[in-house]
């Protein structure tokens, strides 16, 4: 299916249906994304912050600007100038490539997210008839980032992080994938528009359903997969400071361990506003007198909270207990609920 910005009909000027004109609007479209990934993503740094300064009784970030928000604008300063050094006997190229993997990855997943700026205008850059499973193979390009950057630093304690990642993100791929099955039979569309705007007629009330209702058992599966996929505590096994110094990311530094930074946060954004998308209807409802867009950025910061308040609460898991979280319960439990929706959909069809 062709790409497609700002679907507002009808197109007066004829900007759709002209070539050059239809791409000179996707490539503004993409710059805009990545301007407004970019901001979101230094303001999700500040916003963690800021809630573990709160929850583990201390200020946070309060000394650049006014109530620290030029804090981020200091830390990016000072990491963009900050030297860039590379140890002996490291793959140049591989070494160089991982991290452009995972920025690229990160922001590609943004290409088929649709954001409904109000109840009659949504924005896209590609509307998929199979958007969701786009993201989880653009996403799963994170693996051979983390892999080929623990790999090529010519370092044991990275090569051991670099397996612990891809290991991970195979195990819990599987229950990630499982977990949204028995949306698609709800729903009957893997278009993640149809999905955030599924609709239901039940008594009196006709309008968008939050799917979390009649499939509860797939968000729990559903998050904790993706906690683990973004390696966020109480899965940060990759990075097990008092292990392998820092993973994958220990002979990273200056921009290039910048771009690991900004993967793994643009990630959380990415599954955040996934969960948002097929679980709590996207943008509809609105809060009152909230208009779509922010009703839609209201429901991603809350559930960025969650992936926040597991952090400032919950140990670190082995990572015997995390393997088996991963292929003994999640997976099992995946399936079954895949059966039981299957039942339950012919059942009432």
């Amino acid at each position: 299916m062709r790409s497609t910005v700002f679907l507002v009909p009808p197109d007066p000027f004829g900007v759709y249906s002209n070539p050059i004109g239809h791409w000179l609007v996707v490539v503004i479209a993409m710059v805009m994304l990545v301007f407004v990934l970019l901001t979101a993503t230094a303001y999700t740094v500040y916003y963690e912050r800021r809630v573990l300064g709160f929850i583990q009784n201390r200020p946070g970030p309060n000394r650049v600007g006014p109530l620290g928000l030029l804090q981020l604008a200091a830390d990016g300063l000072k990491i963009a100038f900050k030297e860039s050094f590379a140890p002996v006997g490291v793959d140049p190229l591989l070494y160089v490539l991982a991290p452009g993997i995972i920025v690229v990855a990160a922001f590609l997943s943004w290409a088929v997210i649709p954001i409904g700026l109000s109840d009659s205008f949504t924005y896209w850059i590609a509307n998929l008839n199979i958007g969701i499973l786009f993201v989880f193979a653009v996403g799963s390009m994170s693996a051979y980032a983390t892999l080929l950057g623990g790999w090529s630093s010519n370092n044991k304690y990275s090569l051991l992080g670099g397996l612990r990642a891809a290991a991970q993100l195979i195990s819990y791929e599987m229950a990630l994938g499982l977990s949204l099955v028995p949306i698609f039979m709800i729903t009957g569309s893997l278009r993640l528009q149809d999905i955030a705007s599924y609709s239901v007629q039940l008594g009196p009330y006709h309008g968008p359903l939050p799917l979390i209702v009649v499939a509860p058992v797939s968000f729990v599966i559903y998050f904790i997969s993706a906690v683990a996929e973004t390696n966020r505590t109480p899965f940060d096994l990759p990075e097990a400071e008092q292990e392998l110094i820092g993973g994958y990311l220990t002979e990273y530094s200056g921009l290039k361990f910048l771009c690991f930074y900004l993967g793994e946060y643009i990630n959380m954004i990415t599954t955040s506003a996934l969960a948002v998308l097929i679980f709590f209807a996207g943008w509809h409802p609105t809060f009152g007198f909230l208009p779509a867009i922010l009703t839609f950025a209201v429901k991603v910061v809350l559930v960025l909270f969650i992936y926040i308040w597991l952090r400032a609460t919950l140990p670190r898991l082995r990572y015997d207990m995390l393997m088996r979280l991963g292929w003994k319960f999640l997976l099992p439990l995946a399936i079954a609920n895949v059966v039981v929706t299957a039942v339950i959909v012919v059942a009432v069809s």
